[in-house]
């Protein structure tokens, strides 16, 4: 007769896996903390960015529209609405609070790089000094991840559903020729709203 011995399917790679997800994450805070915080201390920003000031706002929204700029044939960030799918980024609860930092800390960063090298804020700068404020803010420690971080919130927002602030009208997917899955959710049924 043939024992089979008793096994705990899943015991331990679960402690392997659990173990794992929580090296990763802590790598993840210390480079987003260290990318933002370098950022922040090279370019004299504080550290510490409690909530978007209406300044900030007007900055990461010029930035937007510097990065995906209206043109006849396709949307902008002004036509998908980035600047409403970033603020609600930034109020969602669960955001990570470094994601929430390095997006307002580059901001002030960029600010501070454009004052510094264009003599006025990035929002008063024309279309060439904008772009050489963001080359400028590439070349930094820390700022080429901000840059591609705000071109991913374009995307998002360019693509997203309706109901999370941008992509108004479907107007990023008619540009890209999407048909999105069905049903779409509302604005009451948007992830932050589940019950998860």
């Amino acid at each position: 007769m043939t024992r089979v011995a008793s096994v705990r399917p899943h015991s331990a790679p679960s402690k392997a896996l659990a173990a794992l997800r929580v090296s990763l994450l802590s790598r993840r805070r210390f480079l987003m903390a260290a990318t933002g915080g370098s950022v922040a201390v090279l370019l004299g920003v504080p550290a510490a960015v409690a909530a978007p000031s209406a300044a900030i706002l007007r900055t990461l929204d010029q930035v937007q529209k510097h990065l995906l700029p209206s043109e006849p044939d396709a949307p902008g960030a002004r036509e998908i609405n980035a600047m409403a799918y970033l603020q609600f980024v930034l109020g969602d609860e669960r955001l990570d609070a470094e994601d929430r930092e390095l997006l307002l800390t580059g901001a002030a960063a960029l600010d501070n790089l454009s004052r510094k090298y264009e003599r006025a804020r990035f929002v008063e700068l024309d279309t060439d000094g904008r772009e050489r404020a963001l080359r400028r803010m590439v070349g930094s420690p820390g700022g080429e991840h901000w840059v591609s971080s705000m071109i991913t919130y374009l995307l998002e927002a360019l693509l997203c559903a309706p109901a999370y602030g941008g992509n108004p009208d479907r107007i990023g997917w008619r540009w890209v020729g999407h048909q999105p899955g069905f049903p779409l959710p509302d604005t009451d049924h948007i992830y932050p709203k589940l019950p998860l």
